[in-house]
């Protein structure tokens, strides 16, 4: 137990003992003190259960739907900024109908629907080998991102987000490795199969977080989540206009 708690528990200890002390000297009357006394411990398991549980998980719970925004705040600034961008450049394809309808939420979606997504998504291989970018559009994007990318991975909030976490580690480590290779035009086999490796590994974690944050949106942001499936880098005829 650290010192600020048992001094504090030796003050109050000693102000309920002034009390009891003063009501014997005013009253001289030791039979209620002692009654009082057991009567308040007869209470004493409800008071500890009150306090220490209910109220304790009341306010772990608040504390958790406060640390819960705050994140999805910065998952949302990371889309903005990095992760939307970067889903249009790797933008895995497949024939498979399945996935590609699992990566085209609208606004009937429901929870069940999302869980169903991300079950098709682990289960069937997407074709990573194809992307719409290409090495240097990958090096220079990231590269203009990187201190943005610093910034969040500093972020104390993040600590409770292991998922997201590890995105902006592998976001960060696919920026590092495209950063040191001087010729991105002139890779071995071996060196390209790697990257390829890299942004594989990318493209699966933010394929996840991607529809973790689309359903968050669906619940808590409606208008966000009306822009969010018009620009959907996975549909083809995607268009910010209403039409």
């Amino acid at each position: 137990m650290s010192d600020w708690r048992i001094k504090y528990g030796l003050i109050f200890l000693a102000i309920a003992i002034f009390f009891n002390i003063s009501h014997y000297l005013l009253f001289t009357d030791s039979q209620y003190i002692m009654k009082f006394v057991v009567a308040q411990l007869g209470f004493l398991p409800v008071s500890v259960f009150l306090v220490t549980i209910v109220l304790n998980q009341l306010m772990a719970r608040r504390e958790k739907q406060a640390l819960l925004k705050k994140m999805n705040m910065v998952v949302g600034t990371f889309f903005s900024e990095v992760g939307t961008t970067l889903l249009s450049l790797i933008n895995p394809t497949s024939p498979n109908k399945e996935l590609r309808n699992s990566l085209l939420p609208n606004v009937g979606w429901t929870n069940l629907d999302y869980q169903k997504a991300r079950i098709v998504i682990d289960s069937i291989p997407l074709d990573r080998s194809r992307t719409k970018g290409s090495f240097p559009e990958f090096q220079q994007f990231l590269s203009a991102k990187r201190d943005f990318l610093l910034l969040l991975l500093g972020n104390p909030n993040l600590l409770e987000h292991d998922s997201f976490t590890e995105l902006l580690w592998a976001v960060f480590h696919l920026a590092e490795e495209l950063e040191k290779r001087t010729d991105l035009q002139r890779l071995s086999d071996k060196d390209s199969d790697h990257l390829k490796g890299d942004i594989s590994r990318v493209s699966g974690l933010l394929l996840v977080e991607w529809l973790s944050y689309m359903e968050h949106l669906q619940d808590d942001y409606p208008y966000l989540f009306s822009l969010a499936i018009r620009t959907n880098p996975f549909d083809q005829d995607a268009s910010a206009a209403i039409r």
